[in-house]
């Protein structure tokens, strides 16, 4: 069983000295610009994360899909379908009752 995160709550201000250095860590290269939009934009995403960890999942078993998983394909069935014979009739080249299909490998690729 797994725990609920702790219910606390820490507010931390990204700088953009935090920002340049999770942009390293993530090897992306920033302007000063880009570093000074994304700050804000970061807390945003760190803010809301937070909102997510408060919600009581302790009862909550983890799972990997949100509904039960169930098989939609039907079975086999054989049907009637074209006589090989008349299949055939229209192939190019014809083998032993099958289709016969140009070589796509040579010798040494095969052995």
């Amino acid at each position: 069983m797994f725990s609920a995160p702790s219910p606390r709550r820490i507010i931390v201000a990204l700088t953009p000295d935090d920002v340049t250095r999770l942009a390293g860590l993530a090897r992306i290269e920033l302007t000063a610009d880009e570093t000074a939009t994304l700050a804000p934009q970061l807390e945003v995403i760190l803010d809301a994360v937070a909102s997510v960890s408060k919600v009581a999942t302790a009862e909550v078993p983890p799972t990997s899909h949100a509904l039960p998983l169930v098989n939609a394909f039907r079975p086999d069935e054989v049907k009637p379908s074209m006589p090989a014979e008349e299949a055939l009739a229209m192939a190019p080249r014809a083998e032993q009752n099958r289709f016969r299909v140009p070589r796509i490998l040579d010798q040494e690729a095969q052995g």
